[in-house]
């Protein structure tokens, strides 16, 4: 923190006034936000020189083109640390909850953001990619057969592996290579600067409204519909097809004005990247879930496999047969084809008898009272998360709530909430489990911490699904100092 004030002490000439650290995002960096009589800007300690300088060096190229990336105004000597613009704590991940809640229904306002956003990204491939130095780009530095494959290989180690699907090793290497050589055969016809990670999470909507890029020191030279498919088919997303469709076409539209097209060409190559980047998700969460047991990444495996799933009945895959049919055997697979969650089986005697459960969580605060259990029954479980590192403590976070991407990333990052959370999914599986071979009909949990906002509301959040998920019962969530409630319905309604 030190050398950062000192770093800003030499650029700006003062102290800052102010200095508060802010929550860890998915990388190790640290991120300070400074603020002074010049307003606010964020410092950050990267943990790799060379990371530093590609951020450094494509955020200013990328300026130079006048379009919307930070700026970078000092840097260290040693490039550990830099100064960058401040972009504010809203980014287009968050922009777009109450979309992603209704299941998938997005409003007008809401598909304009992402309109926006995805017609800002053939700007960003195309005028981004002239004049820049790509042999200053991390390693890989462009997509070829070898980049391709250490993804094709992270899915196969990372997840297919972890199934004990019995399988070829030799004929889903022949299909990898084949697959491998097409997706790089795409970027013939439309290379351009390949984004890598580009995604709604890093997309900031700063108070001019944005949208605004960062996360991008990863990127490298490559085909335009890699990062097409990275956003448009995020599994969190669930866009609707229809909107997929009009979306597709916009950013053609947009990539038309600055680069001849061949669209047909582009869709045929899009599919093959859609099929490329499931599998590479699904490596991702395999390690990410089943090694290093991340609950948000093993949650996320039953939508990833229907996702694969589609693309599988649309044909995607038929010129690699064994790859196809591999693929098929592992979305057949009996623990992605249950209600249970990422390859549990479901608890209890059969399904009819789960639907015989209702489970009803609660969110509280403990000024307010601990909920009173209107079933007639009595009892049930009631969780203290004040043990727990509070949020609410700082100023960021007091008007956001646990259903918050910022507030997610506080607790997860910090890690006591996971370990909490972690004996109580215990406890509520066998409790859970014991009702349902009796009969029982009403369960009742309640998360409580100081005012029933942050901790509560994230724990809460977080049992509903999981005892939805894996015992297909109908769970009835209650945030009750947000006026927030919603059923979870139970498997098969």
């Amino acid at each position: 923190m030190q050398q950062l004030i000192e770093l800003y002490k030499q650029h700006f000439g003062t102290a800052p006034l102010k200095a508060e650290t802010l929550a860890k995002a998915g990388s190790n960096r640290i991120y300070v936000r400074f603020a002074g009589s010049n307003g606010t800007v964020i410092g950050v300690v990267g943990q790799s020189e060379e990371e530093n300088r590609q951020f450094v060096y494509l955020a200013g190229h990328f300026r130079s083109k006048g379009l919307p990336f930070p700026e970078v105004y000092a840097v260290s000597d040693d490039g550990m640390r830099y100064l960058q613009q401040d972009l504010g704590c809203r980014s287009l991940y968050q922009a777009l909850e109450k979309g992603r809640t209704a299941g998938a229904q997005y409003s007008e306002e809401e598909i304009a953001l992402i309109r926006r956003t995805l017609c800002l990204l053939p700007h960003i491939q195309v005028v981004g990619a002239e004049g820049l130095d790509f042999s200053r780009c991390l390693a890989p530095r462009r997509f070829d057969t070898q980049a391709a494959l250490f993804d094709l290989h992270y899915f196969k180690y990372c997840f297919l592996k972890t199934t004990d699907l019995p399988y070829d090793e030799l004929l889903l290497e022949e299909d990898f290579r084949k697959l491998a050589a097409d997706l790089v055969a795409c970027g013939k016809g439309h290379a351009g600067f390949l984004y890598r990670d580009f995604q709604a999470r890093n997309v900031m909507l700063a108070p001019d409204g944005g949208p605004w890029f960062i996360d991008f020191q990863g990127g490298m030279q490559g085909p335009l519909q890699y990062d097409v498919a990275s956003f448009l088919w995020q599994a969190s997303a669930r866009y609707p097809q229809t909107l997929r469709e009009a979306l597709i076409e916009d950013y053609l539209d947009e990539l038309a004005k600055i680069a001849s097209v061949d669209r047909t060409e582009f869709r045929s190559g899009l599919s093959l990247f859609v099929l490329f980047r499931m599998l590479q998700v699904l490596g991702a969460y395999g390690l990410r879930g089943y090694f290093e047991r991340k609950k948000y990444f093993l949650d996320s495996i039953p939508s990833a496999i229907q996702s694969l799933r589609r693309q599988l009945l649309d044909g995607v895959c038929a010129p690699y047969p064994y790859l196809q049919q591999t693929l098929q055997e592992l979305v057949d697979l009996p623990q992605f084809n249950t209600p249970g969650q990422a390859g549990e089986q479901p608890c209890g005697k059969g399904l009819e008898e789960h639907k015989s459960l209702v489970v009803r969580v609660f969110s509280f605060s403990y000024k307010k009272g601990i909920p009173q259990d209107e079933s007639g029954n009595g009892g049930g479980y009631v969780f203290d998360c004040r043990s727990t590192h509070n949020p609410g403590r700082y100023e960021p976070y007091k008007k956001l709530t646990g259903r918050d991407e910022a507030v997610i990333k506080f607790l997860e990052d910090d890690g006591e909430i996971l370990v909490f959370l972690d004996s109580v999914y215990r406890l509520a599986d066998a409790h859970v489990s014991r009702y349902l071979q009796r009969g029982f009909t009403d369960l009742m949990f309640s998360f409580g911490c100081t005012g029933g906002q942050h901790r509560s509301v994230y724990s809460a959040e977080h049992l509903a699904e999981h005892l939805n998920k894996k015992f297909g019962i109908e769970v009835r969530l209650c945030h009750r100092e947000q006026g927030i409630s919603r059923v979870l319905p139970a498997a098969g309604k």
